[in-house]
């Protein structure tokens, strides 16, 4: 995963005032409908990860699982889970784990050999 541009992203949303943060913020941002996408850190816990989980599942909205920290180095925020409200924002780090998935499937391939 490209770290520094999932950092940077995540910075600008929480400066543009497009991230919810914390488990019931993005609880209310997803029964909203206003919610692109859900980021939760890999400690999160997971009766919290799977109540959340099966929020996004009902309401169709993506849910990834980040490295341990990284949230918490580009938001300067303790919380381990956001939501990022749909914008250009949530279509960004949608785009970048898109890439992401695609490059590991291709290196995957590459070793099989």
């Amino acid at each position: 995963m490209n770290a520094q541009k999932m950092m940077g992203i995540l910075g600008l949303a929480m400066k543009a005032r497009q991230v919810s943060a914390g488990t019931d913020a993005c609880r209310m941002l997803i029964r909203s409908g206003k919610c692109g996408i859900v980021l939760a850190d890999v400690k999160t816990a997971s009766n919290t990860r799977k109540k959340i989980s099966e929020l996004c599942q009902k309401n169709g909205i993506p849910i990834r699982i980040l490295p341990n920290g990284m949230i918490e180095e580009a938001t300067g925020r303790t919380n381990m889970v956001l939501g990022i409200c749909k914008s250009g924002f949530s279509e960004q780090i949608i785009r970048l784990l898109q890439e992401d998935q695609a490059q590991q499937g291709s290196h995957n391939e590459v070793n099989d050999s």
